[in-house]
């Protein structure tokens, strides 16, 4: 091992040993989707040229906004597109305070969002009693249709296990066994909200799936939108233009109508969604279509 009581490192000569680079280079092999070496180095190449620089200085406004964030808030996102979901973040408030905030602050619209209030004590010795308590008062407080669970840095670093937390969370009657709670991992030290947004659909998608047979049915067909800020009104001309097509579809994952509610006065919690039993049936679609490469990978 690199670090021993006779041999003490800084972080920074620490990760240079060959312990930590291979455990670097696979984590950002197996989670972080990356391009292959040869497309990065070709791309770093250009950058050097002559005609990339002859681009440049050709330009008259510039305007960088990367726009990265961490994968919970691409979770809490995709669960705003199904129906009655509350997103439930398994880690602290503030970083949940953080999602809500961003989320509002775009669409100008409420954005619900739950956490299990992980402090101190749940960092050292889980947070099992934060995801009972937590599900059991999101249960009969929102009363949702179904509870997607993410995760938040803290739980991940200590390694809390969702499935079997939630399943815990069941037997001490959080909420009805039969209850949709589906999950997804996502460490916001890895990849982006694009990753967040890929996994938790992958998640909900998954636990209506696994283990169900598929009838194929010719002539229909799912999308999936991915993220996108302009949701609301690029996921409604998407739907009109399919129905003036004809085209049997399911879009999963559609939050055109959750942050666009009318103002008429009235707050609604939950508004549109993609269907609880049309995420079940669009396992039998003919086709799958992603709008947004990155943000379906898996």
């Amino acid at each position: 091992m690199p670090q021993s009581a006779e041999k003490i490192l800084d972080h920074a000569p620490l990760f240079r040993e060959p312990e930590y680079r291979k455990m670097l280079a696979e984590k950002k092999l197996n989670f972080e989707c990356p391009h292959p070496d040869e497309i990065v180095s070709d791309q770093r190449d250009f950058t050097q040229t002559w005609e990339y620089r002859e681009k440049n200085l050709a330009r008259k406004a510039l305007v960088v906004n990367p726009a990265k964030a961490c994968q919970p808030l691409g979770a809490v996102f995709a669960a705003a597109g199904f129906e009655r979901t509350m997103s439930f973040v398994h880690g602290s408030q503030g970083c949940v305070a953080y999602y809500r905030s961003h989320l509002s602050r775009h669409f100008k619209e409420p954005a619900a969002a739950v956490s299990s209030s992980m402090t101190e004590d749940a960092a050292v010795f889980g947070g099992l009693k934060n995801m009972v308590d937590g599900l059991a008062n999101t249960y009969q407080l929102y009363d949702p249709k179904m509870i997607a669970v993410s995760t938040t840095c803290m739980a991940e670093v200590i390694g809390d296990d969702l499935h079997s937390f939630i399943q815990n969370a069941k037997d001490e009657d959080s909420v009805p066994r039969d209850f949709d709670v589906p999950f997804a991992h996502t460490p916001a030290f890895v990849g982006s909200h694009v990753d967040g947004y890929d996994n938790m659909v992958k998640g909900i998608l998954e636990h209506f799936w696994k283990g169900q047979e598929r009838t194929q049915i010719e002539g229909t067909i799912n999308i999936i939108p991915g993220f996108d800020g302009f949701c609301v009104g690029n996921n409604r001309e998407l739907k009109r233009l399919l129905d003036v097509m004809g085209v049997s579809y399911t879009l999963i994952q559609d939050a055109s109508d959750q942050f666009d509610t009318p103002s008429d006065g009235e707050y609604r919690m939950y508004d549109g969604g993609t269907k609880i039993n049309e995420v079940k049936k669009a396992l039998n679609a003919e086709a799958t279509l992603s709008l947004q490469h990155h943000n379906a990978r898996k």
